[in-house]
């Protein structure tokens, strides 16, 4: 049988997922300039698949263009931040009802991998890998649903906060906190409790948000609170 053909990754595509690692990483903060020509000579590139790589992310809302001045990476304020995590409530607690009983012993499995690798990620002070683990973890849960359009929505809703994340994963008493609640999430789904499940995860959404709004306020060098 022949190799599956692997299509090469375009200079876009390539742009795109750096620009997103740098920004899941922490290296792209909130309110930084990203010069279009300083990145295509550094990724050894045109201007083009940066400025559409650019364009992709500007319509996420993860980084926004001031006229005569560039593209900066996109600021929250304590209003968006609470009005992502409202949405979150009602959309991941959806998708988790929905895809509760779906849920299957490799998704545990997926899970704790996850947790492992998270520890990993924190000893090494990856932030990146951090960042993108915890993400496994969460929509694992999420994508048991089956609801493709639901799961684009809440991508871009995480997306938009991942700067911030990233800053919130670099205390070591919120990655203590986190651990803790994704062990007891964990168990839960082992346990197939749906009815615990939903409370704890409520429960980790409000913990994060009284923090991240610090991380937020923070960053901003203003309180906006």
């Amino acid at each position: 049988m022949a190799p599956a053909f692997t299509r090469p990754m375009t200079a876009q595509e390539a742009v795109l997922g750096e620009l997103r690692r740098r920004l899941v990483g922490g290296m792209l903060r909130p309110g930084d300039q990203i010069r279009q020509d300083a990145l295509a000579e550094e990724l050894g590139v045109s201007r083009v698949p940066v400025r559409e790589a650019m364009r992709i992310l500007e319509g996420e809302g993860q980084i926004a263009y001031t006229p005569h001045r560039g593209y900066f990476v996109a600021e929250l304020d304590v209003e968006e931040l609470a009005e992502i995590y409202r949405l979150r409530d009602i959309l991941e607690t959806e998708a988790v009802r929905v895809g509760f009983h779906a849920l299957t012993e490799a998704d545990t499995e997926r899970m704790a991998q996850s947790m492992d690798e998270m520890r990993e990620a924190a000893v090494a002070d990856n932030i990146a890998a951090l960042t993108v683990s915890n993400r496994t973890f969460h929509f694992t849960l999420f994508a048991s649903s089956g609801m493709n359009r639901l799961l684009r929505i809440l991508a871009q809703l995480w997306d938009s906060s991942d700067p911030y994340r990233s800053m919130y994963f670099s205390n070591p008493e919120h990655l203590r906190i986190m651990e803790a609640e994704h062990e007891a999430i964990w168990k839960a789904v082992v346990a197939r409790d749906e009815k615990l499940l939903l409370r704890l995860l409520e429960e980790h959404r409000a913990h994060a948000v009284p923090a991240l709004r610090k991380v937020l306020v923070a960053s901003s060098g203003v309180d906006r609170t």
